[in-house]
């Protein structure tokens, strides 16, 4: 039995974590989630690019019931549906086709899919799809390309991913298109190695802090008037509205 996808990819919080197994058995993916989700960042992505990843997705929504686990880098429809049945709550791809699209919306799961053009904008809103992930976001031009769609594409919102640290996850924050950001900078290699999970929930605290800060001053700044979590009017895969329960901070 797989857990119920979520009502909206962006409304998990404003940081995910990007889970890059590498050498990391499945097993191991479950401390390394329990960590993020003890420092406050519930919402998880761990990516399909090795192998044991779609095992270290059904550990993690079997065994950390508090964490919200999506897969990434789902090129595939069957990697759609593997990790559907492996308990992922959402999917995450670095672009798009329509057979990927079509396949996501028969899972069931939500997909935010990647885009780094306006013309891929266009594209999905033309398909009903509002929640995006900007890819690879800092060499696809950083908070300034995305300040400058927020007029011309207004439907639009975006999780940029790709080159996304500490230093510059609040520049994209504070932009009225964005709801959250992706990036793996709470789970630095060395720690991860040595399976120093203390460090780890550490960093996530710090991240998810980060993360509150920008919203509550993106609301000081617009007079507490809507979020920035709406996901548009858009519908289907990655769209879709966001329950009372949704944010998963």
């Amino acid at each position: 039995m797989t857990a119920d996808p979520v009502p909206s990819v962006l409304a998990l919080g404003p940081v995910l974590p990007v889970v890059v197994l590498g050498g990391t058995r499945p097993a191991e993916a479950v401390p390394l989630v329990r960590a993020l989700v003890a420092g406050g960042l519930r919402a998880v992505e761990i990516t399909l690019r090795t192998e044991g990843a779609v095992e270290a997705v059904r550990r993690v929504a079997a065994e950390v019931p508090r964490a919200v686990v999506g897969a990434g880098t789902v090129l595939t429809p069957e990697q759609a549906v593997a990790a559907r049945d492996a308990g992922a709550r959402f999917l995450v791809s670095p672009g798009w086709t329509d057979r990927l699209l079509a396949a996501a919306r028969d899972t069931g799961v939500p997909l935010l899919p990647g885009v780094s053009t306006a013309s891929e904008v266009m594209a999905l809103l033309e398909r009903g799809v509002a929640e995006m992930k900007f890819f690879p976001a800092r060499a696809a031009g950083g908070p300034a390309y995305l300040r400058a769609l927020a007029s011309p594409l207004p439907g639009a919102r975006f999780c940029p991913t790709g080159g996304i640290g500490p230093d510059s996850a609040a520049d994209y924050l504070a932009l009225p298109n964005v709801s959250c950001v992706g990036g793996s900078w709470m789970l630095p290699p060395d720690a991860v190695r040595a399976r120093n999970w203390d460090r780890v929930e550490h960093l996530a605290r710090e991240a998810a802090r980060l993360g509150a800060a920008a919203v509550a001053e993106t609301a000081a700044d617009t007079g507490g008037g809507e979020g920035r979590t709406g996901s548009g009017t858009g519908g289907g895969a990655g769209g879709g509205d966001v329950s009372a329960d949704g944010p998963c901070r």
